[in-house]
């Protein structure tokens, strides 16, 4: 036998770099469903059924192309709890001349797998993941010697190596690189959001379900309508969806939140893309198309794309470009813990409730939920970086460290003191309420700051500028609101931090 083959839950593309010229006469593709990996955070149901039955799947795709497999279905009682444990008993079984593996997302992950060439006795051979447009390296490069680190220039860099949105003279599309101001309104209902796409689970799927239920009683989240694709044609059939149906709202809408829609025009694309059973590439190529087609806006197309190829690319180069120390930044101080609604969605803020039940039924939000929402109060509340980035990771499905870690610690929670953004999100109530109708359904008043009925985003925001001014008040994107603080009377602003200190000592309460 010449080599094995370690294809993880999020490498589930038949061009992976892993089975570059492989043999599939002598070769032997390893996948494995391990406790260590299922357990080590308290994985949403969903996100746990959709990554098992989709390596199931695509193990099934692999052994009628002929490759021979071997794969560990999930009980608790297998012997090989973790990937080593299992490479390692094939390798004493099978005498491989080598593991050959693609690098993978995850720092806690990668720096084992670096080390077991000294356990197993053979050569690990890591290879580069080729599914993405910017190569570690190649980011590491474009960083180097630069003060700031900004998505906009990156994303530039990103449009000219593609081509995407590019005219023949090297320009982009429309006359501008984005489009992001055009992409703010809010949704009254009209136009009417279109059905998310659905697969029925199959068999392979129901098994997975019955398997979760089973020995993931627990866990965060419900099984109950499961309809997320498992394999690359459904995941296929997702985008043509996406594309026929949401992408001609989705950019002037793609900020917008809902009291009465959970999906809007969003894509739902992100699990296939981060798993492998879609190419980031090609759904670029996909969405470009529609608008050179007139199928779709250039805003909306353009604001796809730069999720795409933009923040998705820049905040992985960062992660890989930062760790593993940059999961320990906690540049504000933060010590809270984080509140238990966030598991339960029982509180009185409508916004809140509503982002964390989505979340709970559909192992999904959409980014302004998960940014100007639930991200937004861990900010202002203080709450420390590592239990909010945990609950990320937990409880959504498209959630992997690379991609999970800078979005949260860097974006939402502003722990690495401005190195991912120039400025903390941070928001009051009048934001919420310009984007959304959760606020006129809401227990809380959102125009009032003071008294036991205001919306507490609006003193907890007051108080946040207030107790960071020292990091932020030589921010020029923050100078504003600075003054407009300074402005009120005393006696307003001692109102406005009382209420605030009773929010932050009675935060289960709210």
């Amino acid at each position: 036998m010449a080599n094995l083959i370690l294809i993880l839950g999020d490498q589930l593309s038949h061009q992976l770099s892993a089975l570059e010229g492989a043999d599939k006469d002598n070769d032997r593709v390893v996948m494995a469903e391990v406790h260590d990996e299922a357990s080590y955070t308290n994985h949403h149901k969903k996100k746990l059924i959709y990554i098992f039955s989709a390596m199931r799947h695509f193990a099934r795709e692999l052994k009628q192309e002929g490759w021979h497999v071997h794969y560990q279905r999930y009980h608790p009682d297998n012997p090989e709890k973790s990937l080593e444990a299992v490479v390692s008993k094939l390798a004493a079984e099978y005498k491989p001349e080598r593991l050959i593996t693609t690098e993978c997302g995850e720092w806690r992950l990668h720096s084992q797998i670096s080390q077991w060439h000294e356990h197993l006795g053979i050569p690990v051979e890591i290879r580069p993941d080729t599914r993405f447009a910017c190569r570690k390296q190649e980011f590491a490069d474009w960083a180097k010697g630069r003060k700031q680190l900004r998505m906009e220039f990156f994303y530039r860099e990103m449009r000219k190596k593609t081509g995407l949105l590019m005219t023949p003279e090297g320009k982009p599309e429309g006359g501008q690189w984005n489009f992001d101001s055009d992409n703010r309104k809010k949704w009254s209902g009209k136009p009417p959001a279109p059905a998310p796409f659905r697969v029925e689970p199959d068999s392979v799927t129901r098994e997975v379900i019955q398997l979760v239920e089973e020995y993931f009683p627990d866990h965060f989240g419900t099984s109950e309508d499961f309809h997320f694709a498992v394999t690359a044609d459904q995941a296929q059939a997702a985008l043509e969806h996406f594309i026929d149906f949401a992408l001609p709202c989705f950019g002037d809408y793609q900020d917008a939140l809902s009291d009465h829609e959970d999906w809007l025009f969003h894509s739902i694309l992100s699990p296939y893309l981060n798993t492998g059973l879609l190419d980031p590439t090609d759904v670029c190529q996909a969405v470009a198309q529609a608008w050179y087609s007139g199928r779709a806006p250039l805003n909306a197309v353009e604001g796809f794309i730069r999720q795409i190829i933009g923040w998705r690319e820049f905040v992985r180069g960062i992660y890989w470009l930062l760790m593993p120390g940059y999961a320990k930044e906690n540049r504000l101080n933060n010590q809270r813990s984080l509140p238990w609604f966030y598991w339960t969605g029982e509180t009185k803020m409508r916004c809140m409730h509503k982002a964390i039940d989505a979340t709970a039924r559909n192992a999904y939000a959409h980014h302004i939920q998960r940014l100007m929402v639930t991200g937004n109060f861990a900010l202002l509340a203080g709450i420390h970086p590592e239990e909010i980035c945990d609950w990320y990771l937990a409880v959504y499905i498209d959630a992997f460290d690379w991609v999970e870690l800078p979005n949260t610690l860097g974006m939402v929670m502003h722990a690495d003191g401005g190195y991912l953004g120039s400025k903390p999100y941070a928001a009051s109530g009048k934001y919420i309420q310009r984007m959304s109708d959760h606020c006129q359904n809401c227990h809380y008043r959102v125009q009032d700051a003071t008294g036991e009925k205001a919306c507490p985003f609006n003193a907890l925001y007051w108080h946040f500028i207030d107790r960071h001014r020292d990091d932020f008040a030589n921010n020029p994107r923050m100078a504003m609101m600075y003054r407009n603080w300074d402005k009120q009377p005393d006696e307003r602003r001692r109102a406005i931090l009382s209420r605030g200190e009773w929010l932050l000592a009675n935060l289960e309460e709210l």
